[in-house]
């Protein structure tokens, strides 16, 4: 499988709607990741991807079949506030949550410390 369909294939359980949406949200052009079909991808877009995904780039590159191979830990696993600002775009049954909506969230949270 080469990086370009690992890529695919991952993106669609994650819940992205295209290559497209996943690209602009990683912060490359909106076909910066379909040019991977035939070219190799500079190593900084394909950290950037693999970030947005939760990935490892070892996993990407098809190096392991662990998705968190190599991956650092950047959150202490159990604190959702850094989770929210690593992950700001989160989905629910698939479909992504609004600003709004994530903003009365957070509100929720940070209000339980009262």
């Amino acid at each position: 499988m080469t990086t370009f369909e690992r890529i695919k294939n991952i993106s669609k359980k994650k819940g992205y709607s295209s290559l497209r949406v996943l690209s602009e949200t990683a912060g490359l052009g909106p076909n910066a990741i379909y040019q991977w079909r035939d070219k190799t991808p500079r190593t900084d877009n394909l950290q950037a991807v693999s970030d947005v995904l939760g990935v490892s780039v070892d996993y990407l590159l098809g190096n392991t079949d662990d998705m968190h191979a190599n991956k650092k830990v950047t959150t202490s696993g159990d604190d959702l506030k850094e989770y929210f600002d690593e992950h700001p775009i989160l989905k629910f049954d698939g479909k992504e949550i609004p600003d709004a909506e994530m903003k009365i969230i957070k509100r929720i949270l940070e209000d339980m410390d009262d």
